[in-house]
């Protein structure tokens, strides 16, 4: 059996819990940006994502009705379908029949322009957050950079009288900022991507519409 030494405690030393909240302020002040920059990421990120998930919901009987309505002659009555209908596939389609009796090709422009203006709006705000998903690691890395020249500083300040937890404590606290930043980047990249893929899904389904939408203006008409 281990004997306890003489002088020593059982009692063991806890180390504070810190909080996140704890972990912000002693990133010091990088970090406010940090965080800013990431409420604005994910601002963008859960707000185009319903926009996206809302424009990839295609009814799957809007080209039959379509296709009836111009084989039938009832023009009127599928450009009222594409106005009720709130989808990208529909205001092109509706900008399609609007051309009717023009050359096929000035249909297939008109049809293009408004697809393209459709997925612009989708994509609105990708920019910004492709941006800080970029930024976010440097303004971390730049916590990091400040905090050190501050632990160089204090050391070179305090002469014969440096301290080890001086030193430790100052490289832990600037490297705070760089799990921050690094964390936020990747979530931001993840969170890109998986906007650019759901993207992608609606520009597949608008040129499928394109072409569904065509090939009923190529078919003879019946007698």
């Amino acid at each position: 059996m281990i004997q306890n030494l003489p002088g020593t405690s059982q009692t063991a030393v806890t180390a504070p819990k810190l909080t996140l909240l704890d972990f912000a302020i002693k990133g010091g002040w990088v970090m406010i940006p940090i965080i800013l920059l990431a409420l604005v990421a994910a601002y963008i990120f859960i707000e185009r994502y319903f926009v996206i998930k809302r424009a990839s919901k295609e009814d799957t009987n809007f080209m039959n009705r379509i296709k009836d309505y111009m084989h039938d002659g009832k023009v009127d009555a599928a450009i009222a379908l594409c106005k009720s209908t709130d989808s990208p596939s529909a205001r092109m389609i509706e900008k399609g029949i609007s051309r009717l009796g023009r050359p096929l090709q000035d249909i297939t422009t008109a049809i293009e322009n408004v697809g393209k203006l459709e997925i612009s709006k989708l994509e609105r705000g990708f920019p910004t957050l492709a941006t800080i998903t970029g930024a976010e690691p440097m303004l971390g890395f730049l916590g990091t950079v400040i905090g050190m020249v501050q632990s160089f500083y204090r050391m070179e300040q305090a002469g014969n009288n440096i301290d080890v937890s001086m030193m430790s404590g100052g490289i832990y606290t600037a490297l705070i900022t760089t799990v921050a930043g690094l964390i936020v980047g990747i979530l931001g990249y993840f969170a890109y991507n998986t906007l650019v893929v759901r993207t992608e899904k609606v520009v597949f389904n608008l040129e499928a519409t394109n072409t569904e939408f065509m090939d009923i203006l190529n078919e003879p008409a019946k007698n």
